[in-house]
């Protein structure tokens, strides 16, 4: 009995991966092979020129470039100082205050920024110093900067759930709100892992300076620019004055002018948030547009169909395919980066999930927050990496160490999100 015709695909891919070969170049170049063999030269390139033309010329896809620029401008604007500032003259008195106003300033920059490895590393230059002076120890104090830094890919307006958008058909506008209530709780979870690590030890996580109210009204007023871009941009699309393309460009615009107004935009550094953005825009088309080919070639191979007779054969319910679903993604988190993994696996289990009657809604946010997860496991946690590099006198074990409280609260968070799904489901049935 001969084999399936997907299986050498997939060992190709893992092979060419293994030895290095960039994933966006490993599956375009898999997906097109294995479309020549099995369709021919004429029906292989007449899809494969279809993906690159369609992805090319996609509207819905001008969102990635506008979003990525209103980071890079928020970034360059100094708002992930005076975010952490009004953070820390709130919850800096309290035990691990200073680990709490990290956490929570993660999640504001999130909401503006959209990256979690640009929030692990803004926030890791802002909040490590104060938190050093102060005495928190060096394992709680990278453990919360990159667990905080994975909120940026689930906290719209996020990058990682366009790309799962434009992969699954899905309404980017409802993805972006449904990542709301997921977000907050995250952001709740890794205060009280802070909480619970400092009930434990003490000494990790002293009492900052206090402050007097006028002090934190002062700061809380120099977060206002970041607040209102916020709420002009998932406000707009909640309500239905915006699609997300639009909130995107309004979004760039209105931290364009932040950055003028602050003073903090010279020609130069706007020319370097440009190349920034076109930089990483090329990256991530890159890896979509091979991902998409891949997607062709697992299709036409019976993948996911050879997937759905596994479980109707294995009898489990459908609840327990989820949850192996989301296990594969624990596993693949520990040795592939987030988009990567997102973009090659979504188009093999995303057919599955809705088979199985799931909402695809509901399902993106659980494979963001699972690839959240990713981001701070060994042996590839790649926020891990990117906090090394900006903190390289802190050790990657220590990291490691630290962010093993903030692990099990994204499983909580897990356990509540397929507990109840209306948690990322409720705000989307109300947009207008």
């Amino acid at each position: 009995m001969g084999l399936e015709p997907w299986v050498p695909g997939l060992v190709a891919l893992v092979v060419l991966i293994l030895l290095g070969l960039p994933i966006a170049f490993g599956m375009g170049l898999v997906g097109t092979v294995g479309l020549v063999l099995l369709l021919g030269p004429r029906g292989a390139m007449s899809i494969v020129g279809q993906t690159l033309f369609d992805t090319g010329l996609s509207y819905t896809l001008s969102v990635v470039p506008l979003f990525i620029l209103m980071g890079n401008l928020v970034t360059r604007a100094g708002l992930s100082d005076k975010l952490y500032g009004a953070c820390h003259a709130w919850l800096g008195a309290r035990r691990g205050g200073l680990a709490m106003a990290t956490a929570v300033a993660c999640g504001g920059f999130s909401a503006v920024c959209g990256s979690s490895l640009a929030t692990a590393a803004t926030m890791g230059k802002v909040a490590l110093p104060s938190m050093r002076r102060y005495g928190t120890s060096d394992s709680l104090a990278a453990g919360v900067i990159a667990a905080g830094g994975t909120l940026g890919i689930l906290i719209p307006p996020s990058v990682i759930l366009v790309m799962y958008g434009v992969t699954t058909s899905q309404d980017i506008g409802a993805l972006f709100i449904a990542g709301v209530i997921p977000g907050l709780i995250g952001v709740l979870g890794y205060m009280a892992a802070v909480r619970v690590t400092c009930m434990i030890d003490p000494d990790a996580g002293p009492r900052g300076p206090q402050t007097t109210l006028r002090q934190k009204l002062v700061a809380t007023r120099g977060v206002g620019g970041v607040l209102a871009l916020f709420v002009l941009v998932i406000g707009g699309i909640y309500a239905g004055v915006f699609t997300a393309t639009e909130a995107a460009g309004v979004g760039a615009f209105g931290a364009f002018l932040i950055a003028l107004v602050m003073g903090r935009l010279t020609l130069r550094s706007f020319a370097e948030a440009l190349a920034e953005t076109a930089a990483t825009t090329t990256m991530m088309f890159a890896v979509l547009t091979g991902a998409l080919v891949f997607a062709s070639y697992v299709n036409v191979a019976g993948l996911p169909a050879a997937l759905t007779g596994l479980a109707d054969a294995a009898d489990w319910p459908p609840f327990g395919v989820l949850v192996a679903i989301l296990g594969v993604y624990l596993v693949l988190g520990m040795v592939l980066e987030s988009l990567s993994m997102v973009l090659l696996t979504v188009p093999i289990f995303a057919p599955m999930v809705e088979g199985l009657g799931y909402d695809l809604v509901w399902f993106g946010i659980l494979v963001v927050v699972m690839t959240e997860i990713s981001l701070i496991t060994p042996p590839v946690g790649l926020n891990v990496f990117v906090l090394k590099t900006v903190l390289p006198d802190v050790s990657v074990g220590t990291i490691f160490k630290g962010v093993i409280p903030f692990i099990l609260a994204d499983v909580v968070r897990v356990a509540l999100i397929l507990a109840i799904p209306g948690l990322a489901l409720w705000l989307p049935s109300l947009m207008g």
